[in-house]
């Protein structure tokens, strides 16, 4: 549900390698590969308003947005991609609260160049990245490898990164003085079970390890996932390393899903440097605490579809910090598909927390035409 209004991010990471084999000498020269390439893009319209119960002014904003994307043909294995996102705003409730969410008024969100052949990927330049700690746009080197069978490594560096979406969007800007390195291990060779190791490097930061694994089956599924880092003692002051663990149960019947889900941080430090470059434990759209120093949090969520609309709801607490304070959150949602290319969505989002001045509830909701 966090991402419900910042589009579908298309890893180059993973779907790069599905397309490699067809695509890696395709044209037969330069300008054929240019002919043969492909524009993609969005046109969206996006509102937020939010209702501030602690005495602050209450915010909102309209904002419209243009994404616009060409990606060539392979050429001897290589291919290039260029993409421009473009907001528009459209009011704001107070001065100010517009600027807040947008740095830019465009931005070059991807540029790279990428050579693939079967079973390898390298993509260096700007491009979108979905991994389990690192996310948004990086301007990185990524290689990807598949030749081992039922087995995708992703080896990559990254030095900067940006959040670009139709609800926010921020410049690029260094991860760290040295980047980050990652090394991710996706294995699917055991029947209905998926391995993920990974490691993550960030210099005089800290470096961060886990393992992930998803159980699949014909009516119920669900995640374990536990995570500790190395924090740079000298920097952050850290009294001992951070770490982050994540249970999930699912199922979906007769149309309907639903889950359950826990998540437990380090008592002192909390997840740390885990979540600094990207995320996909918290499954709330704000989830403030989820990540603070001895975090507890538990949620539930359904899901059904209905003449076509989607709908959802979630439902969870946190308890925090010494003193145990928490926060709920709940979060409703409805997309419903116009068209094949036009969407409508809405989410409803109210938080209510102990610690004074943090309660709000929230409507965001968006129309996007994709092509």
């Amino acid at each position: 549900m966090k991402n419900l209004f910042r589009g579908q991010t298309i890893s180059l990471v993973t779907c790069g390698l599905i397309l490699s084999s067809t695509m890696s000498f395709g044209a037969d020269s330069i300008d054929a590969a240019f002919k043969e390439g492909k524009a993609s893009g969005s046109l969206a319209l996006y509102g937020e308003k939010y209702d501030n119960k602690g005495g602050d002014k209450d915010t909102g904003f309209g904002n419209g947005n243009a994404t616009i994307a060409f990606e060539t043909g392979s050429f001897y294995g290589f291919s290039a991609k260029a993409e421009f996102k473009g907001n528009l705003q459209l009011g704001e409730v107070h001065s100010g609260n517009y600027d807040d969410a947008y740095e830019n008024h465009s931005l070059m969100t991807e540029a790279y160049i990428k050579y693939a052949t079967d079973g390898f990927s390298l993509t260096a330049g700007r491009q979108a990245i979905d991994l389990e700690w690192l996310g948004d746009y990086n301007e990185a080197v990524v290689a990807a490898i598949t030749a081992i069978p039922d087995t995708t490594i992703v080896l990559g560096y990254t030095d900067k990164q940006a959040e670009s979406g139709i609800d926010f969007s921020e410049d690029f800007e260094e991860i760290t003085k040295d980047g980050a390195y990652v090394a991710d291990i996706k294995y699917t060779g055991f029947q209905a079970v998926e391995l993920n190791p990974y490691a993550y490097f960030a210099p005089d930061v800290a470096s961060f390890y886990g393992l992930k694994a998803t159980f699949t089956t014909d009516y119920f599924g669900g995640v374990l996932h536990y995570a500790f880092s190395d924090e740079d003692s000298d920097k952050y002051g850290a009294a001992e390393d951070a770490y982050i663990g994540h249970v999930e149960l699912n199922t979906e019947v007769a149309g309907i899903s639903a889950a359950v889900g826990y998540i437990k941080t380090d008592k002192d430090v909390g997840a740390g440097s885990i979540y600094a470059y990207g995320d996909n434990i918290n499954p709330f759209d704000d989830g403030n605490y989820v990540y603070e120093a001895d975090a507890r949090t538990v949620y539930g969520s359904l899901g059904y579809t209905i003449a076509d609309v989607e709908l959802g709801a979630l439902y969870g607490q946190t308890t925090y910090g010494s003193n145990d304070d928490k926060e709920s959150e709940l979060n409703l949602t409805a997309a419903y598909p116009i068209t094949e290319t036009l969407t409508a969505s809405i989410l409803y989002g109210d938080v209510n927390a102990e610690v004074s001045g943090n309660d709000y509830n929230k409507v965001l909701a968006s129309v996007e035409y994709t092509f």
